[in-house]
Parts: structure tokens; sequence; C-alpha cells
């Protein structure tokens, strides 16, 4: 199963060696991993998926990573209510003729065509795991010349305040 997990750490040399490192040494798979700093100096956030077994293996991961001298916090944030994005920048074969139909393709996926040259094109797109692979799919028949992704990154949403007296708001008083 997968699984997302976060990780604030320090930003300071051999960090994401460190932690990679961790998660060879254990077996883990990483599918993907983003890093980079935030808005406090000196803090970077780390945002790995990996492929687990069990409950105990994600446990056993974030509790390994919690050791770490250079990590601040680690959290397990798949089955919470996050905010998740991936980059993708798709250079597709592409010729006069064909170059109106990927563009009727990248449209309703809201993606950008970001360069155009005589024989290719090359778009950017955002989105979840999913969007990301469905167009590339659709891509895919013209012809993928270069493909790059980010990976996944992640953060929890905004707490949003729950309204637990609906009378007080009641227009029938």
């Amino acid at each position: 199963m997968k699984r997302i997990v976060t990780a604030t750490v320090l930003n300071r040399s051999g960090v994401l060696n460190r932690v990679t490192g961790l998660m060879t040494k254990r077996q883990f798979n990483i599918d993907s991993i983003t890093v980079g700093r935030t808005e406090n100096d000196g803090i970077s956030k780390m945002t790995f998926v990996v492929n687990v077994d069990s409950e105990q293996q994600i446990e056993q991961l974030t509790k390994q990573l919690n050791k770490q001298i250079d990590v601040i916090k680690v959290s397990d944030i798949t089955d919470q209510a996050i905010v998740a994005r991936e980059l993708a920048l798709i250079k597709v074969l592409s010729s006069a003729q064909t170059r109106s139909e990927i563009s009727g393709i990248v449209e309703p996926f809201r993606a950008s065509i970001i360069d155009v040259s005589r024989e290719s094109i090359t778009i950017q797109v955002t989105g979840d795991t999913d969007k990301i692979e469905a167009i590339i799919d659709l891509l895919r028949p013209y012809g993928i010349k270069e493909l790059s992704r980010t990976g996944l990154t992640a953060f929890l949403r905004g707490s949003q305040k729950q309204i637990t007296d609906l009378n007080s708001y009641s227009l029938l008083k």
C-alpha cells in the first residue's frame, strides 16, 4: 500500500542522504520524494511516497525517522485531509498539423504549453497523480520525446471551524 509521509527537517548538508539511507537499509521502496525549503529559514519539508506491506511497517518508518538528529517532525498524512500536487513537464513530438489536436487535449487539463519548436511541443501540467497519468496516456500516441515529474508534494489542509450550534445562525427566530 502506498503511504504519504512528510518530514520537517533541518536544512543541513547530508540530511537527505541520511534519511534515504535509513529507508534503503530498512528496504522501503521510495516511489517519489520531494524536498524544499519552508517559510522558516533553515527548515525544509520532505514528502515521500513509499510502498509498505503493513501498518506496522509505516509505524516503524516514522519511529526510525523521528530518531534522526536533523528530523524535527514526521507524519503519515495518507488518511488525513490533505492538499497534494505533482508537476510534470512533457515534451511531445508534434508538427504543424498535430499542434491544434495536442492543444485540444491540453486545455481540459488546465495544463500550459510552455515551449514550441518545429518538431516538438512542451507541456506543463500540475495536479494529482491520476490527472498526470491521464494526460500522459492521452499524449502517448503522439510520441513522448521527454518526460520529467517532480513527484508528489503534500501537506495538511487548513482547519475549518465546525458549526455546532446551528440555532444561533437560524433565520427563523
